[in-house]
């Protein structure tokens, strides 16, 4: 299983990793986001494709896998559970097409405990024949509501079914509640911890006992969904490395 520290050693990174996510419209585009995220000094990202079906999001991939070898990449088919997600996964690498993260906003977990959807989900990810790493929305936005009072509940049955257990504020550029990241922490353990809301260069700090950020609006430019700020992506940089 997966550890905090381990997490960080495959980035490099004392304080919080960073993974940008960029809202691919075409691969050009897509391309020069890549670009700012290397330029940052980071070389891990996630792409998601939010404007179109998950179909026209996979030449893309092949097209960004190809352009950067190295690159640590993940992606997210949007609103698509990892037992759509897994196969296709799967396909790409039997073809040569590496992809090194899978994360879905909806990893199907019921804090009651009663998780036969993700187990079946953990099924299809071992028949798949992928092997990146696996971050699980939990209690995430957009998703089934969770009463706070559950969040360690949700958490923690989380922990046997992913690799990054990842949660969010209640919406896109929302900032997550503290008690909510204490309640996560405290259930999982020595077991990463991914946030995909609401993080900024200026509020950063204010999270540090979150392994992970997966952030696009905080470091986007101005009015703009699609495009990195490199100045922004810098200062959220320092602010990690200062956390380190």
């Amino acid at each position: 299983m997966l550890s905090r520290s381990d997490f960080h050693a495959l980035f490099d990174a004392a304080g919080p990793v960073i993974l940008p996510v960029i809202h691919v419209l075409e691969s050009a585009r897509t391309q020069e986001n890549i670009e700012r995220v290397k330029r940052a000094g980071l070389n891990g990202c996630f792409l998601i494709n939010h404007d179109f079906e998950k179909e026209a999001l996979i030449p893309v991939l092949r097209q960004m896998r190809a352009a950067f070898p190295n690159l640590w990449m993940g992606v997210n088919f949007l609103a698509v559970t990892g037992a759509g997600a897994f196969p296709i996964l799967g396909d790409l690498a039997r073809s040569g097409c590496r992809i090194d993260a899978c994360w879905a906003d909806d990893a199907c977990i019921n804090e009651d405990g009663e998780n036969a959807e993700a187990a079946e989900i953990a099924r299809i990810r071992a028949d798949s024949g992928w092997s990146g790493l696996y971050f699980g929305g939990t209690a995430f936005k957009k998703q089934r509501e969770v009463a706070p009072t559950r969040y360690g509940d949700a958490a923690r049955h989380a922990v046997p079914f992913m690799d990054v257990v990842t949660t969010s504020g209640v919406a896109t550029g929302h900032e997550a509640d503290l008690g909510k990241i204490a309640a996560f922490r405290a259930a999982i353990g020595d077991r990463p911890l991914a946030l995909a809301s609401g993080i900024t260069p200026e509020n950063a700090a204010t999270y540090g006992e979150v392994d992970c950020f997966m952030v696009a609006t905080g470091i986007n430019e101005p009015d703009n969904f699609y495009d990195i700020d490199p100045d922004r992506l810098n200062a959220l940089v320092d602010a990690c490395n200062r956390l380190g």
